[in-house]
């Protein structure tokens, strides 16, 4: 019994399984796509035209009432296509009541009819149960089935009737055949699904874990050989001033400069590392031991933002190139990825023009606004002929795909005095259209593979 109530479970699962109108539609076949429930409501013509014919001309009822009934068990048949359950409670209806109407009709010394199922009644039910079985579970299916054995028995074995031909046995074994059968094509399609889904998910795991591979390969391949040379400059940096007699505090200050600058590359190299072999950077879980984050993992480094505008300024200055800075509008609040892309474009815009612009003058103007921070860097005409770069042209493609990430626009274009000037907008929340450009200012749009 259940706890509360005076039902016994068993009836509540049978009220759970079977009391339900929901629709659960056939999907098409996939071969012969509608071909299936064309035949379906063509059998269940077929249904109604016999059954009406065999309760009205041998079960004596009324031409009417028999059309009534056979028309019950056709729509049970075309009904079950979309919904297995009502359809069945149908057929089963439309079945003990034209059993029960048949019986009274029954003589001792008429003809011999069949009862309490008709032929074209137990092929109604057949194709019903067997629709059943196709797409619920199989306890729900197991249940149709017994209690149709159920009314078979108490329609022939408790109620009975008289001269009749016994047709019970044969349809609950006709039933039991169709819902193994249903029971059987639904497991071999999950089975099939579920086989699906597992190659498709080992295809995907395949792919991640190549990925993975390769992430870790490039990150052994940045510690191996960039890291050790930035630690071998370092070192250089910090033993040459003992290797001349006298330096000049000029000399100090820019093997210093030279020492604190690769000590800064040394601390973003292994950030970068700790992205890498991540597995999860948005985590920092490790590729070999998932689950954990140790220090110096992605989440844990610091990420510069605006705030350190001043000293990568400061730092460029060192480096021999004159920068002015602005800094307009009120300070928002702005996501860890705006302020971090931000920064990172000022800083590979200052590095393209220590490049490829050399003694050039240098202004960044950083504007804050209600929707987002625009971020500007113009340069004049370099001074020297720039040197032969071995870079890859990568520095732009690297704005270009932040800003796409954030949602902003970016444009670097040479202006008409020979100078260059790269402006970027990013929205705060991803969404908003950035405001529109001074147009005192021509742009060409030239892209020099920076």
């Amino acid at each position: 019994m259940s706890r509360g109530s005076g039902v016994p479970r068993w009836l509540g699962v049978l009220r759970d399984d079977l009391w339900t109108a929901r629709a659960d539609p056939l999907p098409p076949s996939l071969w012969l796509r509608w071909v299936p429930h064309g035949l379906v409501c063509l059998a269940a013509f077929g249904v109604l035209l016999g059954d009406a014919a065999q309760l009205s001309d041998h079960g004596r009822l009324e031409p009417e009432f028999a059309f009534l009934i056979g028309f019950g068990q056709a729509a049970a048949m075309a009904l079950a296509l979309w919904r297995p359950v009502p359809a069945w409670w149908v057929s089963t209806a439309a079945t003990a009541v034209g059993a029960v109407a048949v019986r009274a009709m029954l003589e001792p010394h008429g003809d011999t009819f069949t009862w309490p199922w008709t032929p074209a009644g137990i092929v109604a039910h057949m194709v019903v149960l067997l629709l059943l079985a196709l797409r619920v579970r199989t306890r729900v299916a197991v249940e149709a089935l017994a209690l149709s054995a159920l009314l078979t028995y108490v329609l022939q074995g408790l109620l009975g009737a008289q001269h009749y031909q016994p047709t019970g046995l044969v349809a609950v074994i006709l039933f039991a055949v169709v819902v193994l059968l249903g029971i059987a094509l639904r497991g071999r399609r999950e089975a099939r699904a579920e086989l699906v889904q597992q190659t498709s998910l080992t295809a995907e795991e395949r792919a991640r874990r190549t990925l993975l591979e390769e992430r870790s390969r490039i990150a052994r391949e940045l510690h191996d050989v960039v890291a050790h040379h930035m630690s071998v400059i370092s070192i250089q940096a910090q033993v040459a001033p003992h290797l001349v007699q006298n330096p000049s505090d000029e000399l100090k200050e820019n093997l210093a400069g030279i020492r604190q600058n690769a000590l800064e590359a040394l601390t973003e190299l292994r950030r970068v590392l700790g992205v890498l072999r991540s597995e999860h950077p948005e985590t920092g879980e490790p590729l070999d031991r998932p689950g954990e984050s140790g220090p110096g993992t992605a989440p844990h480094a610091p990420q510069p933002t605006l705030d350190r505008l001043d000293a990568l300024v400061e730092n460029t200055r060192a480096a021999g190139l004159t920068v002015t800075t602005e800094i307009s509008g009120a300070r928002r609040p702005l996501p860890p990825g705006v302020e971090l892309s931000a920064y990172r474009i000022v800083q590979e815009a200052l590095s393209n023009i220590l490049r490829h612009a050399p003694g050039a003058r240098t202004w960044v103007h950083v504007t804050h606004l209600p929707t987002g921070v625009r971020v500007e860097v113009i340069n004049s005409p370099p001074v020297r002929i720039p040197p032969p770069s071995q870079g890859a042209g990568h520095g732009l493609l690297g704005m270009r795909e932040r800003v796409a990430m954030l949602g902003g626009t970016l444009t670097a274009h040479s202006l008409p005095d020979g100078g260059y000037q790269v402006s970027a907008f990013l929205p705060a929340d991803g969404t908003d259209q950035p405001p529109p450009d001074d147009p005192n200012i021509r742009y060409y749009p030239e892209d020099d593979g920076r």
